[in-house]
C-alpha cells in the first residue's frame, strides 16, 4: 500500500511540472512583444485640433510611432503630411470643422503603403514644432504639429511641393506611351468613378460624398454591361483610393480601351439647379459653366502635387491637341447618342451635352465622355442618386447608349 501511494505522489508531482511548463511555452509562444506586431498597419484612433488664430496645435493618437513628411501648396492654402499606411479608424465627419490656423483637415490612402492627411489652413502657416510621441503607459503614440502664423512669402519658401511633382515631372508623356495589352477580342470599356480616398469630390446637401455616389454606379453599370457578355469592362478604381488623373488615362490606354466614360456628380452655388450632363473634351469651354467645372475637376491632381495650371502653356496646349479629330468625332457621336438615351430615363439639365478641357478625356486615341449625373447641391437629386431605382433607370439607359455605338462594330464582326 505504501508503495502504491508513493508511485501516486510522484505522478501527481509528474503533471504539475508538465502543466508547468505548458503554461510557460503558452506564454511564450503568445508573447505579444515580437517583431511581429511592429510590423502590422499603424492605425490612427483619433485626431484633434487646439489653439487659435496664432497658434495651433494638431495631434493625431496613434497605434506606434510613424515618420512623416510634410509639404504645402497655396491658393488655397494647404499642409500636406505624408506617412506610410495608416487605418485611419477615426469618427465620422473627422476634419469637416478645425480651429484657429486649420479649418478643415481629410486623410487617406493615396498609393499602395502610403496615406496623407492634408490640411486646409485659414491663412499662411508654418510649422514650429514637430515631433512624434512613443506610446507609454497605456497611452497611445501620438504625432503632434504646432503651427504659427506666418507670411505669404514665408509659407511659400518654408515647405517644398509634395513628391509627387517629380514623379509626374519624370514620367513619359502621354502621347507616346505605348499600349501595354494586346488588344482584347471584345471592345474595352474602361468606367472611371471620379475622385476617391482622400479627395472627396462633392458633398451633398445631407452629406454624401460623390465619391461614394459614383463608385456604387459604375459598379452597377459594370454589372449590366458585363451580363450582356459583349464587352470587357474595367474601372480605374472599385474602392475608395485616390488616382491621379493622368494615371486613370494611362489606365485606359494601357488596356487598349474602345470607350472612357468618367462618372462623376456635380454640385452648384444655387441649390435648385439639377439634372444630368454628358461632357466631351474641347479646347475651349462651351460655356462658363463648363469651364467652371472643369477647372474643378481638373483640380483634384493638386492632391498629389500634380496641377496642370503650373505646367507652361505649350505643354496644356499639346496635350490638347493629342485629342485627335476621330477620336473627337466619336467621343461626340457617343454623347449625342447617351444624351438621345437619358431623355426618356433621366431628368437632364438644359443644354445637356456640353464640353470644356477635362484633363481626365485627354487619351487621344480613345472615344471619352465625362458624365455628371447630377447635382448633389440639389435635395431632390441627391436624393435619386442614392435610389437603387433611379441607379437602375440611368444605368440600362446608359447600357443602350453604348450598345448603340459600338453596334456597327459588332455587327462586322471587329
Amino acid at each position: 500500500m505504501r508503495f502504491r501511494e508513493t508511485i501516486a505522489a510522484l505522478f501527481v508531482a509528474l503533471v504539475a511540472v508538465l502543466a508547468t511548463a505548458g503554461v510557460s511555452a503558452r506564454a511564450e509562444s503568445e508573447d505579444t512583444s515580437t517583431p511581429k506586431a511592429e510590423n502590422s498597419v499603424v492605425v490612427a484612433s483619433a485626431a484633434r485640433v487646439a489653439g487659435d488664430a496664432h497658434r495651433t496645435r494638431f495631434i493625431v493618437d496613434l497605434s506606434r510611432t510613424v515618420k512623416f513628411a510634410a509639404s504645402a501648396l497655396a491658393d488655397p492654402d494647404r499642409v500636406i503630411l505624408d506617412m506610410p499606411e495608416v487605418r485611419f479608424d477615426l469618427p465620422p465627419k473627422s476634419g469637416e470643422s478645425g480651429r484657429g490656423l486649420v479649418k478643415a483637415w481629410r486623410y487617406g490612402l493615396i498609393a499602395p503603403g502610403k496615406s496623407r492627411i492634408v490640411l486646409d489652413l485659414s491663412g499662411p502657416a508654418r510649422i514650429d514644432k514637430s515631433f512624434v510621441l512613443p506610446s507609454v503607459d497605456g497611452q497611445p503614440a501620438r504625432l503632434v504639429i504646432d503651427f504659427v502664423k506666418t507670411t505669404r512669402a514665408a509659407f511659400l519658401a518654408d515647405y517644398p511641393r509634395p513628391d509627387a511633382v517629380a514623379e509626374d515631372a519624370a514620367a513619359e508623356k502621354g502621347d507616346r506611351k505605348p499600349v501595354g495589352k494586346a488588344p482584347s477580342s471584345r471592345p474595352v470599356i474602361v468606367l472611371d468613378p471620379g475622385h476617391g480616398g482622400i479627395d472627396t469630390g462633392a458633398v451633398g446637401v445631407d452629406g454624401i460624398n460623390e465619391k461614394v455616389v459614383v463608385l456604387e454606379f459604375a459598379r452597377l453599370l459594370k454589372e449590366k454591361l458585363e451580363a450582356e457578355g459583349t464587352y470587357e469592362v474595367l474601372m480605374t478604381r472599385d474602392d475608395d483610393r485616390f488616382i491621379p488623373l493622368g494615371k486613370r488615362v494611362e489606365f485606359a490606354r494601357e488596356h487598349g480601351a474602345s470607350l472612357f466614360i468618367s462618372v462623376h456628380a456635380d454640385s452648384a452655388p444655387q441649390n435648385y439647379v439639377r439634372g444630368a450632363t454628358v461632357y466631351t473634351l474641347s479646347e475651349r469651354a462651351s460655356d462658363a459653366i463648363a469651364a467652371a467645372l472643369a477647372k474643378r475637376e481638373n483640380s483634384s491632381d493638386i492632391l498629389a502635387g500634380a496641377d496642370l495650371e503650373d505646367e507652361p502653356d505649350d505643354v496644356a496646349d499639346i496635350l490638347i491637341d493629342l485629342a485627335r479629330r476621330e477620336t473627337k468625332s466619336f467621343s461626340i457621336f457617343f454623347a449625342r447618342t447617351l444624351v438621345s438615351e437619358f431623355e426618356s430615363a433621366v431628368k437632364l439639365i438644359k443644354n445637356p451635352w456640353r464640353s470644356a478641357g477635362f484633363r481626365v478625356l485627354k487619351a487621344y486615341d480613345i472615344p471619352s465622355v465625362l458624365v455628371e449625373l447630377g447635382y448633389l447641391s440639389n435635395k431632390h437629386d441627391e436624393s435619386l442618386l442614392v435610389s437603387h431605382e433611379w441607379r437602375e433607370r440611368a444605368a440600362t439607359a446608359m447600357v443602350a447608349s453604348i450598345d448603340r455605338f459600338f453596334q456597327p462594330r459588332l455587327a462586322q464582326g471587329q
